[in-house]
């Protein structure tokens, strides 16, 4: 894979708690740089970031509901509303982890849908994080079905925060169960160009990472 098509696929991503002003900058400089998808950062740096990135094709993406998913609903719906208006265009949203475990589908579905549909009003789209680590393989079925069907554009695997990452198993899985319904972003503890090709391989349309730079120059070397 040339390197400007692997650029083209990563989110380059900033979500520490101890980001600052000028680490978002830095980040939004790197993403022109290397011709990035999108940076994925905080809410609060969104506005930030759209102002660095205007006139560039990349895209601003940030989360809602992050890292646990357990939020009230209404809650997400607001950071959304609040984010598009700052300037996102993509929108990571955990789902309700809970209510999934629970068998309370109805639940996860909705609360996802409420998510698309104001993002929607906005011109934005919506990536639905399952945080797989926590799943089995039933539930990463179920939950990526649920997702599509609520009109998310893709299935993510992890926030990176949770006890794992993406692999490779997971990906291929959740690109069997969506189809060409909607894109994979494999996310968390991917940091190399090996490991980013490889989950590109298996299914990934996007990848989620804050090694972004360190993987374009491991693929300038050959990984």
């Amino acid at each position: 894979m040339k390197a400007e098509e692997l650029a083209a696929l990563i989110d380059h991503t900033l979500l520490k708690p101890n980001a600052t002003e000028t680490m978002v900058r830095r980040l939004c400089a790197e993403a022109r740089q290397y011709g990035f998808a999108a940076v994925c950062v905080n809410p609060v740096y969104v506005k930030l970031a759209a102002e660095e990135l205007k006139g560039s094709p990349v895209r601003v993406a940030t989360v809602v509901g992050f890292p646990l998913g357990a939020s009230f609903t209404e809650v997400k719906v607001r950071e959304t509303a609040l984010a598009v208006a700052a300037g996102a265009a993509e929108i990571d949203m955990v789902i309700d982890l809970g209510a999934l475990k629970d068998g309370r589908l109805r639940r996860v579905e909705e609360d996802v849908a409420a998510v698309v549909r104001e993002a929607a009003a906005g011109g934005a789209t919506v990536k639905a994080i399952l945080e797989t680590a926590l799943l089995t393989e039933e539930e990463k079925v179920t939950a990526a079905r649920l997702a599509v069907a609520a009109g998310a554009a893709f299935v993510k695997t992890s926030t990176g925060f949770g006890p794992g990452g993406a692999t490779v198993e997971d990906v291929r899985l959740l690109k069997q169960t969506v189809g060409d319904k909607a894109g994979v972003k494999a996310s968390g503890g991917i940091r190399t160009a090996e490991s980013a090709l490889a989950m590109v391989a298996a299914g990934a349309s996007r990848i989620g990472t804050s090694a972004g730079v360190a993987i374009m120059e491991g693929l300038a070397r050959g990984c």
